[in-house]
């Protein structure tokens, strides 16, 4: 794990360089007047393998009713006729 100190000024001109560098367990500390005040890590990546469709399926039902026309008011609000 390697730390890289760098100071406002630094970071806003050189922050896109240092975080393309980084590797795991990397960070950045950031510093007001050498002072740390916040620090950048990389966020683990996420799994390669895309999540299977259908999860979810069967874990909420809708009702016949909402799949019926909205009332003539309340399409006239959602496609601003006054």
């Amino acid at each position: 794990m390697s730390t890289i100190t760098l100071n406002m000024h630094e970071a806003k001109t050189h922050l896109s360089g240092v975080v393309a560098k980084l590797k795991p367990n990397d960070r950045v500390v950031l510093c007001r007047r050498n002072k740390p005040v916040a620090e950048i890590r990389l966020i683990p990546a996420s799994p390669s393998e895309p999540r299977p469709v259908g999860l979810g399926k069967g874990l909420a039902s809708l009702p016949p009713s909402f799949f019926e026309p909205l009332p003539e008011d309340m399409q006239d609000g959602f496609e601003g006729r006054p």
